[in-house]
């Protein structure tokens, strides 16, 4: 459902979905605010963000079947096992609109991917 317009808030962002999909992208957005209260909001590459110490942390965005969900490569690496049955990229998983979006997963991911940033700040 990507379009040419530029978003610059992810409340504008969730504006052009039909309801059920904003009942999940905020469910993920409250599992990402939560698992990672330090991270901040904002818009990148045109899609819902969240970036903690100014690097960035996951982002996600809505799509006809799917909810992308971005973990950078390293989220996808640690998390193989368990994203083994969605279809996934380099640092891309697809989480299909007509299942169950894995919010336990989401979290443990957001968990992992901010340790991977604090100690990469810490460095």
């Amino acid at each position: 459902m990507m379009n040419s317009k530029t978003y610059t808030s992810i409340d504008h962002y969730l504006e052009d979905f039909p309801s059920d999909i904003v009942v999940k992208l905020r469910k993920i957005r409250e599992v990402i605010a939560q698992n990672a209260p330090e991270a901040v909001e904002c818009i990148a590459y045109n899609m819902p963000a969240f970036k903690l110490h100014k690097k960035p942390l996951v982002y996600f965005a809505a799509f006809k079947n799917h909810i992308g969900f971005y973990a950078l490569p390293s989220g996808n690496v640690a998390f193989q096992k368990e994203l083994s049955k969605y279809k996934v990229g380099k640092g891309s998983i697809q989480f299909p609109l007509e299942h169950e979006i894995p919010y336990d997963l989401i979290a443990q991911i957001v968990e992992f991917r901010v340790h991977e940033v604090n100690d990469a700040v810490k460095k």
